[in-house]
């Protein structure tokens, strides 16, 4: 699966989900909701992120924002 620029993903690997930022080579380039350090995943283990998944990772970065844990 080679899922489009913007997509939001779940990596099956790490089970982290991601915003799909480029392709490089054989990898997705993955950043995390809500900003960070990108990782690569292989497309074999990628899959669309569910709208629930996609909700609860806004959530948990709308809780450490408001703790203060992220600028």
């Amino acid at each position: 699966m080679k899922p489009p620029v913007g997509s939001y993903v779940v990596d099956g690997g790490s089970g982290r989900l991601g915003i799909v930022m480029g392709h490089e080579g054989p990898y997705v380039q993955l950043r995390p909701y809500g900003g960070g350090k990108e990782w690569d995943a292989e497309p074999g283990v990628v899959r669309r992120a569910t709208p629930a998944e996609r909700l609860s990772a806004a959530t948990a970065y709308a809780n450490a924002r408001s703790r203060g844990e992220v600028p």
